[in-house]
C-alpha cells in the first residue's frame, strides 16, 4: 500500500516530517523520564481526623526507612525525605544506567497541638503511617453545637 503525502509536502520536506515526529516524540516522553515519585516529584498523602487524633499516611514507594524523617513542632507534623532512584540496563550493544535523586517535604497543619511523645510513626512496604493522638485536655474541650432553627 502506497502512502501519498497531502500536498503541502514534497520530496524536500518528508526527512524533516520524520525528524518533526521525533522532536514530538521527545517532548511527549519528556513527562515520562524515570522521576522520584511521578506527577509533581511530591509523595501521595492521606489526611484523616477522627475523634481520637489524625492519622497521616504518605505513599513512599523505593524509600528507604532511613532516608525519612518525621517531625513534630507545636501543632505542624513535617515529613522529609529523599529518594533515589537507580535503574540499568545493559544489552548487547548499549549499557544504561540512570540516577535521579529528589527530596521532599510535606507540613501538615494539625488542628490541635499534639504530644510528641505520644505520636507514633510505622513504615511497611513503602507507606509511612503516622498517628497523632488528640491530647486529652483538648478532647475534654471539644463540644458538638447543635444547630437549631432561626
Amino acid at each position: 500500500m502506497k502512502t501519498t503525502l497531502p500536498s503541502f509536502f514534497s520530496r524536500e520536506t518528508e526527512p524533516f516530517r520524520s525528524l518533526q515526529r521525533e522532536v514530538e516524540r521527545v517532548f511527549h516522553d519528556f513527562g515520562r523520564l524515570p522521576g522520584v515519585f511521578g506527577k509533581g516529584e511530591m509523595p501521595a498523602m492521606n489526611v484523616a481526623e477522627n475523634s481520637d487524633g489524625v492519622e497521616v499516611t504518605a505513599e513512599l514507594p523505593g524509600c528507604a526507612e532511613a532516608d525519612i524523617d518525621v517531625t513534630l513542632v507545636g501543632d505542624v507534623l513535617t515529613i522529609k525525605g529523599e529518594k533515589k532512584v537507580e535503574t540499568e540496563d545493559k544489552k548487547n550493544d548499549y549499557h544504561v544506567f540512570e540516577r535521579a535523586y529528589g527530596s521532599f517535604r510535606r507540613d501538615v497543619s494539625l488542628p490541635f497541638a499534639a504530644e510528641s511523645d505520644k505520636v507514633t510513626a510505622t513504615f511497611d512496604k513503602g507507606v509511612l503511617k503516622v498517628v497523632v493522638p488528640r491530647p486529652a485536655e483538648v478532647a475534654a474541650k471539644t463540644a458538638r453545637i447543635a444547630i437549631g432553627k432561626a
